[in-house]
């Protein structure tokens, strides 16, 4: 075979992957940007052209980075160092969260001076998201890439202290970093919220997605295990 065809067919084969490349990284931001609009049609606030520059050159890794105006002294470990959070639809199992800390690499983070698991508030848990075609429960890099496809009536469990809690997903919605009043406390009942960045694998990350699920209380929880 003559040089010529070798290096034609090595330029296509290089074209052609590098297309496949771009278009794996690119649709599923934008089919999930497409499908947000849809499912998620609450968004808070109007994105702002500061928040977005700023958010490209943001370490997301680093929780204190995730709101605009959050207290960022209060990212210190607490005393109850850890427990741990299971999501059975989007195969996570016994994912550790840490009560306060920074590095999302290294666990899933829980917002200082939120509500613990079961206690009545608002338990917030950050979890780092990049594109869902790398999803890997057991990767905290990753860990939340595929929590846009929970629904409400999704179930979360969490062991915390030895005791296991069950929560039921019952709203979706999307905020901006702006938002803090997701982090406020309604002390009415046992609520735990999830947040990661969206559109998942996006370096802008201007949104943050918000799942919110309330406790099933233990007679429920036992009828519904019987059944």
């Amino acid at each position: 075979m003559k040089r010529s065809t070798v290096l034609k067919i090595s330029a296509i084969i290089s074209g052609v992957s590098g297309l496949i490349i771009l278009i794996g990284t690119i649709y599923p931001i934008a089919s999930y940007e497409a499908i947000s609009k849809v499912k998620y049609p609450k968004l808070i606030s109007p994105i702002s052209e500061k928040g977005s520059t700023e958010s490209a050159n943001r370490d997301d890794t680093k929780a204190s980075n995730w709101f605009v105006g959050s207290k960022k002294e209060n990212f210190v470990a607490s005393k109850i160092s850890y427990y741990t959070i299971s999501i059975p639809k989007l195969k996570i199992k016994n994912a550790t969260v840490a009560i306060g800390g920074e590095d999302l690499s290294k666990s899933l983070i829980q917002y200082p001076g939120t509500a613990l698991p079961g206690r009545d508030g608002n338990a917030v848990i950050f979890g780092h998201s990049i594109l869902p075609r790398f999803y890997d429960p057991k990767d905290y890099v990753a860990i939340f890439s595929t929590l846009p496809t929970l629904n409400k009536g999704d179930e979360i469990e969490v062991n915390y202290d030895g005791v296991s809690f069950l929560y039921r997903v019952m709203d979706m919605f999307e905020v901006l970093p702006t938002d803090i009043q997701v982090l406020e406390q309604d002390v009415s009942d046992s609520y735990l919220t999830l947040v990661t960045c969206t559109p998942p694998g996006d370096p802008r990350d201007p949104k943050r997605l918000i799942v919110r699920a309330k406790v099933v209380p233990p007679d429920i929880s036992y009828e519904n295990t019987r059944n």
